[in-house]
């Protein structure tokens, strides 16, 4: 019970690790409010977990409306009197639109550092206030492994994470004062159903190939890492970028290659 009497907002927390990371602090004693667009479903899997003994609730929060995130935190201090963890879960962009810098658009590539950077910087600023009057808190960003690793695509996703990964020092640095830490959980591949169903066999062969511990993350792993900085158990550790992704891109790049040429051996 880690977080017994903590209050925590996890946003696009229906699915994936976001879901994951509810269950976990849900299991650890926290009361958690989901912040998502679809509130029929984070109905649905708030009454599972209630109903095992959870604390869970649903409030509105939609990335393409940015004055959501100052009102779902609103809602949620006015209800609860304070907000011990704020989980800033949203991220992605469109794979169609979000390739390399010779065919990606301005306008798609500021529309996906907006949303991205955008869910972080305003949720942390409107929920800052609110953890100082109650003594501290803790605000969690879920970057990307690709916001330290580039790629031959996804300039947008991609600078958009690296951009988090900094604003996370930047909130730790000028917050700590206020007893309040920021750090970041970089995961790698993880076995969500999104990268299930839209990322072949090859590609997810071709990946693993340069991850040295040679499978897919589950979004149960990554939540265990968000629970550490949720929890008092990181109280000295603030501004921390932790990369969760099985040591990809760690060791020298023709990695993958050498490991191969040993198993044909």
């Amino acid at each position: 019970m880690r977080l017994q009497n903590k209050v925590a907002v996890v946003t696009a927390s229906t699915r994936g690790i976001g879901a994951a990371i509810v269950e976990t602090f849900t299991k650890e004693g926290a009361k958690v409010y989901m912040a998502v667009r679809n509130l029929e479903k984070a109905q649905e899997m708030a009454e599972r977990l209630n109903a095992e003994g959870g604390q869970v609730y649903c409030v509105y929060n939609d990335a393409t409306k940015q004055e959501t995130y100052k009102t779902m935190i609103e809602e949620v201090a006015q209800k609860e009197g304070r907000i011990d963890i704020l989980v800033n879960n949203y991220g992605g962009s469109d794979p169609r639109k979000d390739l390399d810098i010779k065919l990606t658009t301005y306008e798609d590539f500021i529309q996906t550092l907006d949303q991205n950077i955008g869910s972080v910087f305003i949720a942390s600023q409107a929920v800052i206030p609110h953890m100082a009057k109650n003594g501290g808190g803790s605000i969690i960003n879920i970057s990307s492994i690709g916001g330290i690793r580039p790629d031959i695509s996804q300039i947008s996703y991609g600078t958009s994470k690296a951009s988090i990964n900094y604003l996370t020092k930047l909130i730790a640095v000028q917050t700590a004062r206020d007893n309040i830490r920021c750090n970041a959980v970089l995961p790698g591949m993880t076995a969500t159903d999104a990268v299930m169903q839209n990322l072949s066999d090859d590609f997810q062969e071709f990946f693993l190939k340069h991850t040295p511990i040679k499978r897919m993350g589950t979004p149960e792993e990554i939540a265990k890492a968000v629970l550490y900085f949720a929890s008092d158990e990181s109280a000295f550790t603030t501004g921390q970028i932790m990369d969760v992704s099985g040591g990809f891109g760690m060791p020298t790049p023709v990695f993958g290659d050498m490991i191969a040429m040993k198993d044909k051996r």
